[in-house]
């Protein structure tokens, strides 16, 4: 039985996906580097992921696909939750903005479209915004 059934509902189940996309995206190329591992180890405890579940989803056998959504506005939030989790600590590695733009891929934006959301959401997201933008983004 894969883990992910195991939550039928509710916020822990939606952690563990998101987890089990990262996990699959970081060994996409068919190898967990330890950079990837403990960028991987700080989503875990992010997500409130347990030692069983982190396990259980590292195994080389397990293959989750990524959950994607219909809409796009559910794309979006998916990816906007991501850089919250990223930006958590206020600092954002090489390693990680490489895994949000195989996320971005991943939820079904194209690979163009994936770098120029993610240039902006980084804008955002680290305060590197223009006085227009801000005020568009206060008055809407």
């Amino acid at each position: 039985m894969p883990i992910l059934d195991l939550y039928e509902h509710g916020e822990q189940r939606s952690n563990l996906a998101h987890f089990a996309t990262l996990a699959s995206l970081a060994a996409v190329d068919g190898v967990v580097n330890e950079k990837e591992k403990a960028i991987l180890e700080k989503f875990a405890f992010q997500l409130n992921i347990t030692e069983k579940e982190y396990k259980e989803v590292m195994k080389k056998e397990n293959k989750y696909p990524i959950e994607t959504p219909h809409s796009s506005e559910q794309r979006l939030k998916r990816l906007f939750d991501f850089f919250r989790m990223v930006f958590a600590d206020n600092q954002i590695e090489e390693e990680q903005m490489i895994l949000i733009e195989k996320y971005a891929i991943g939820l079904g934006y194209s690979p163009e479209g994936a770098k120029e959301l993610i240039k902006k959401s980084f804008d955002i997201f680290s305060g590197k915004i223009n006085f227009e933008a801000y005020q568009y983004l206060l008055d809407h």
